[in-house]
């Protein structure tokens, strides 16, 4: 009896649900076609794009933020690196070995703790300052709703208002045949309900509008309330923000100048210890300089050096080996043109000098081959360019899955209540118009895996709740 009760209470649910749907979209498409006026209040309007802008903000913040950080540890493990590099090469016979190591200790901890203390004073902070935008958003669209609701409720009783002189005027003579062919004393009673019903209606008319009113004010005045506050607040965020980010970053420098001058100070000592071995680092001359006459000789058996070169112009090395300033071939398409040289010019390819031809070919010849490799593209879980196309199990649509890093409850009939953990599959809107900015739509892959029933399972849900993973 219970189950058959909550069944009951679950499809009354649903139905008021759908009813509430129509109703609102009726409502639209009238005010939309002028048919029907619609509250407005421009100052609650310029809240609402003050609102957007400060969300848009501060999503962007939050991004280049954690992309600076990214950056943080990547050149954390870099001077990692380059400190485990000193330490392999600084044999143990030479001075200040330990003086290194603890250098290289206290460089790691830097970092480390430079890292920390950003994630917890302005990450942390950012996320918390963002995690108050969802709840915010989701009553702005709801107030939404129930004016549209209110209206709704308005148009309803006006035009029952209007058609009251109507309905006395229907009230006042007999408007069917059983009217008329009943008695005197029994028309008398048919008017009188017709009367009451139509004083019911106008009352329950006046009811849901009395409601629909109060209910839209009070959403109304906390958001009137709230959102200048909230804009307001964005100041001292930002203020508070940059001046941790400078701050930690300020400390850490200065502390990280000191441990780069005492490695410094012990390399000078080791230098003292080894004095006559002294490398000395040579000017080398730019790209642009002449070149000096006299070169370097070649080993005497006429075999290349053995020593690897060394560029020390930093610039990336030609792909295939090429050295600057070749020439590679010219495709079977390009003509054949003679330009010129100075001093001359080039002879024509038919008066080429066989032995220049020769050496043409095999410095062509040594060219390696570049061999690409197509491989097939999965978009959506289809596997495409391959020999055929598979879909994973995945619903309809779907786009990418993300993960809920906070828990949302869910504050209407279309949204989905999230739990920190839970994995949701994104899938486009039915409408694109009705997609709210920074909402997604999607099911739980819970849900999904369960029943199978998208129609049942999907609602919305704030995006920066959650984030995007494989």
């Amino acid at each position: 009896m219970a189950e058959m009760g909550s069944k009951g209470v679950t499809a009354g649910k649903i139905a008021s649900n759908v009813q509430k749907k129509l109703t609102r979209a009726q409502e639209k498409v009238l005010q939309k076609l002028g048919k029907a006026d619609e509250t407005k209040d421009e100052q609650f309007e310029q809240c609402v794009q003050n609102f957007n802008k400060q969300l848009t903000e501060g999503t962007r913040l939050q991004k280049d933020l954690r992309t600076y950080l990214t950056s943080v540890k990547a050149m954390h493990e870099a001077s990692k690196k380059l400190n485990e590099c000193l330490q392999e090469v600084y044999e143990p016979d030479w001075p200040g070995r330990d003086e290194a190591n603890k250098i290289a200790e206290n460089n790691d901890l830097l970092w480390m703790d430079y890292h920390q203390k950003l994630v917890d004073q302005a990450l942390l902070t950012m996320d918390t300052y963002l995690g108050q935008f969802p709840d915010i958003k989701s009553r702005i669209a709801k107030r939404g709703r129930k004016l549209v609701d209110y209206d709704s409720a308005r148009h309803h009783y006006e035009s029952l208002q209007t058609a009251k002189k109507k309905d006395e005027a229907k009230i006042a003579k007999p408007v069917s045949l059983l009217e008329k062919a009943a008695p005197q004393w029994c028309q008398g009673k048919l008017q009188a309900h017709l009367v009451a019903q139509t004083n019911l209606l106008r009352n329950q008319a006046e009811e849901e509008l009395i409601k629909a009113q109060k209910v839209f004010e009070e959403m109304n005045v906390d958001l009137q309330e709230e959102l200048p506050s909230l804009w307001n607040s964005r100041v001292g965020f930002y203020v508070n923000t940059f001046q941790s980010i400078a701050g930690l970053e300020e400390n850490f420098h200065k502390e990280m100048s000191k441990l780069n001058q005492n490695l410094n100070d012990v390399l000078v000592s080791l230098e003292k210890q080894h004095g006559s071995n002294t490398f000395t680092v040579k000017a080398q001359p730019s790209d642009n300089a002449p070149a000096k006459g006299n070169k370097s000789p070649s080993p005497p058996d006429g075999s290349p050096a053995a020593t690897p070169e060394i560029r020390v112009n930093h610039e990336p090395e030609l792909a295939g080996g090429a050295t600057p300033g070749a020439t590679l071939p010219k495709s079977p398409s390009q003509p054949a043109e003679a330009s010129e040289v100075a001093g001359g010019t080039q002879p024509a390819a038919g008066a080429q000098d066989p032995g220049e031809t020769a050496a043409s070919e095999a410095a062509s010849s040594s060219l390696p081959a570049v061999v690409v490799e197509t491989f097939p593209a999965t978009v959506n879980g289809t596997v495409e360019g391959g020999s055929g196309a598979g879909r994973l199990d995945l619903p309809p649509g779907f786009m990418f899955k993300v993960q809920a890093q906070h828990d949302y409850t869910a504050t209407d009939t279309d949204e989905l209540q999230l739990k920190a953990g839970d994995v949701v599959l994104v899938i486009p809107f039915q409408n694109p118009e009705e997609q709210d900015e920074g909402w997604l739509m999607g099911v739980k892959e819970s849900d999904w895996n369960q029943h199978k029933e998208l129609e049942k399972c999907r609602g919305v849900f704030p995006e920066n709740f959650t984030e995007r993973v494989p």
